[in-house]
Formats: structure tokens, C-alpha cells, sequence
């Protein structure tokens, strides 16, 4: 497991760096919360030249639309729009900038609030830049991100950071808020584990869906239960959205699944440091 140091962590802590007592309620209680500005201008430059860099390049691994198969997706490979790049993966290894945000104290004492001490980095889960583009961008249905992952607890947390705005225009994230604090029967989604919407149970709750829109900077912290969708980009501007996953130290991955497939990173040892 590689450490990535807080940044300053000898640095005296300041009041901007942790949640303050009402936003870690709503965290507990809606499962999302939102904290405005806290990417920098300067980091978000320096992602979106590399983020530009791999789309026009196409740089390994990328993610298409026409693998997904969602609605609005390309049908294939060869058909218009077939090479639309829907994600950046592995974004860790792409540039030392991402590096640079996990570290931040900011970030990482956030998390501590929320996972305890020791925080850790998957990587074989998201690590990557979100990509929505005009035309060809798909709708992704109401899910929840723990579906495909392996841990000894469902208790991960996602943060969202976005390079650019994010509005129901452009295919913002959708929030079902205490969604993450329902215990979903496997009869109430499909076979790919999405969220059903022909249920009038599951309709109830998809109405009270709320819309998290977010300007450039802003950080979504959503935990891994929250129910979550979001529509196609109807613009003409490229949404673009950076996006990791961490656990707490207790919560181990399944030993052989995916989740333990690759190294993970350990942020700080302590939210004292």
C-alpha cells in the first residue's frame, strides 16, 4: 500500500479544512453533501490539459460510449459516435496533479471526519476523469455505486470534483436523498442491479430525486449507497467531472474479488498529523 503524505501536514490546521457540525449531518442523513470551491483554479487547469490530452489522443485506458450501451449510446464501435470517450480511467497515473488533490488537507480531513484516521484510496474503483460529451453522451440510470464491489462493510464514500459547471443541462448528477439508508430487496432492481422504475415503491422515491448542480470547483462527497442517475448532456460544451472512491481503514476488501485487484493508497495516518 503507497502513502501519499498530507501536503502540509505540518502546517497548523485551519477551520476550512473539516466539515463543519451541519454539512457532516447532512452527510449522515441525506447521504450527500456538497462543498463549494474547494478545488483550485490552478489544479483544475492543470487537470483539464491532461484530461484534453487524453481525449484528443485517446490515451489507454479509456472507457467509450458504445461500451456501455446506456440510452444515447453509440450502438457500436463503427457507427457515428462510436469512439466517444465516456471516462479517462486509471486518472492516478496520468499526472502528478491528481496526486497533488488526494493529498490535500482539505480532502483528506474530510474524510477522516467521516471514515476515521486512516483513509485509503482505492484503485480499482473510479480513479478517473468523467467525461460527458454533446451528441453522444448516455443517460445512466438510478444505481448504486456499491453494486460491483466487494467489501467486508458498504460503507465507501465518493468525491466528485468538477472541472467545469455541472447543470441539469449537461447531465448533471441526480441525489435520491436517504437512499442510502434504505435496504433495497434485490427484487426492486433489474438484472444489471439498476434501481427499477417501473416499481410505484421505487417511483416514489426517484421523485423525490434532487438535482446537484455544481460550479467549477465545487466537490460532491455522495456515499457509495446513495441512489444516483444522470441524463444526457444536451449542450454543446463537454461536462467534464474528476472522480475517486475511499474506505476506511476497517474496511477491508474481499480477498480474489475486483475490489482487491489492484494497490490502493493511504492517504494520512492520522487527522492530527
Amino acid at each position: 500500500m503507497t502513502n501519499i503524505p498530507n501536503s502540509s501536514s505540518t502546517a497548523s490546521q485551519l477551520p476550512g479544512d473539516f466539515f463543519s457540525d451541519d454539512e457532516i449531518h447532512q452527510f449522515r442523513e441525506r447521504g450527500y453533501v456538497v462543498v463549494r470551491g474547494l478545488g483550485t483554479s490552478e489544479s483544475r487547469q492543470r487537470m483539464m490539459e491532461v484530461v484534453r490530452r487524453g481525449l484528443d489522443e485517446h490515451i489507454a485506458p479509456v472507457e467509450y460510449e458504445a461500451e456501455l450501451q446506456y440510452p444515447g449510446s453509440p450502438a457500436s464501435f463503427e457507427a457515428e459516435g462510436g469512439r466517444t470517450i465516456r471516462r479517462l480511467k486509471q486518472a492516478l497515473t496520468r499526472d502528478y496533479v491528481f496526486s497533488e488533490w488526494l493529498g490535500q488537507p482539505k480532502l483528506v480531513r474530510r474524510l477522516q471526519q467521516i471514515l476515521g484516521p486512516r483513509v485509503i484510496c482505492p484503485l480499482a474503483h473510479h480513479n478517473c476523469v468523467m467525461t460527458k460529451q454533446p451528441a453522444y453522451s448516455s443517460e445512466t440510470g438510478w444505481h448504486q455505486d456499491i453494486r460491483y464491489w466487494s467489501y467486508t462493510k458498504p460503507d465507501l464514500v465518493n468525491v466528485w470534483l468538477a472541472l467545469g459547471n455541472e447543470t441539469r443541462a449537461n447531465g448533471c448528477l441526480q441525489v435520491i436523498p436517504g437512499s442510502h439508508r434504505e435496504k433495497l430487496s434485490r427484487e426492486r432492481l433489474d438484472d444489471a442491479l439498476f434501481f427499477r422504475t417501473d416499481l410505484p415503491e421505487n417511483q416514489e422515491w426517484i421523485a423525490r430525486r434532487e438535482f446537484v448542480e455544481l460550479e467549477p470547483g465545487d466537490v460532491l462527497f455522495f456515499h457509495c449507497l446513495a441512489l444516483h442517475a444522470a441524463d444526457r448532456n444536451t449542450t454543446n460544451d463537454t461536462k467534464y467531472s474528476v472522480v475517486f472512491t475511499f474506505r476506511g481503514g476497517d474496511n477491508l476488501p474481499v480477498a480474489g474479488s475486483r475490489s482487491a485487484s489492484m494497490p490502493e493508497l493511504l492517504l494520512t495516518p492520522s487527522i492530527t498529523s
